[in-house]
């Protein structure tokens, strides 16, 4: 059921310049469920396949309460949206409008539980361009792999280049797998070479880093520098060598959210070769 929701879900995101996702509250609620969470997560991932341009979100409440306690909690439900998405890391300076409505008038007598279920929500909006939007580089620039091969020196910071991450966790996307295997044959061969991996986010304050939505802590620029750790271990790099740490989003590159969701090596020590 979960992979034809999302097979539906990109699908529509690949003709449609303007889609929906809504958010359901419990009765004088405004904390979102963890199924709820679950829905938005996967609404969430569907944005990595578009250019994002405008994020509109609106709170509502039911017919029961007065005006002045709906619009209020419908406030407050929007404002948990809005949080949860920017804690994903969806830039805030996308989401242009976040207000509460109040209530919506009950409308039908028939199904009245089922409707004032429907009515409890919040609906985000958003506005992107289909296909996606891609930096178009007119120079060719080395790989990755081609700078790891050539000649290294102390402070040297090298971005892994086509190594990209599931928004809001720490774990990369299938498609980057063979090009960071191919950088882990590398640098197990340059065995003079010692490095700090550094993790990034994106679209949080400097100070702040995103969640991780495997733990729900804030330290996802450290566990995506740990993922990297992790696998150049496994594939023979040796422990000493490394170190990992978390930038938090002290250093964004801009333009696309993608691209600050990296990671980067720098260079701390070259040894003589033997």
């Amino acid at each position: 059921m979960r992979f034809i929701t999302l097979f539906i879900l990109l699908f529509n995101l690949s003709f449609s310049q303007e889609f929906t996702h809504k958010v359901f509250f419990e009765t004088d609620k405004d904390a979102i469920t963890i199924s709820e969470q679950n829905k938005l997560n996967l609404f969430i991932q569907g944005l990595d396949t578009v250019t994002v341009k405008q994020i509109t979100i609106h709170g509502f409440c039911d017919d029961r309460g007065s005006h002045a306690y709906n619009m209020k909690l419908s406030n407050k439900r929007a404002s948990s949206v809005e949080q949860y998405l920017e804690a994903n890391e969806i830039p805030k300076e996308l989401m242009k409008i976040i207000d509460g409505k109040g209530e919506i008038d009950l409308q039908t007598k028939e199904n009245i539980n089922t409707t004032r279920k429907n009515n409890r929500r919040v609906d985000i909006l958003v506005k992107a361009v289909y296909p996606k939007e891609e930096e178009v580089n007119t120079i060719e620039t080395p790989t990755t792999q081609t700078i790891l091969k050539g000649e290294l020196k102390v402070g040297d910071k090298i971005r892994l280049k086509n190594i990209y991450f599931k928004t809001g966790y720490p774990t990369i996307i299938p498609e980057s797998i063979p090009t960071l295997t191919e950088i882990a044959d590398i640098l197990v061969k340059r065995n003079d070479v010692y490095f700090t991996i550094e993790g990034h986010v994106c679209c949080t304050h400097d100070t702040y880093d995103a969640v991780d939505r495997k733990t729900n802590k804030r330290n996802l620029s450290v566990t995506r520098a740990k993922f990297i750790y992790n696998y150049l271990l496994r594939k023979g790099v040796k422990k000493h060598r490394m170190k990992y740490i978390g930038m938090k989003r002290k250093e964004p590159l801009g333009g696309n959210p993608k691209y600050d969701r990296r990671v980067e090596i720098l260079i701390t020590h070259i040894a003589d070769r033997d």
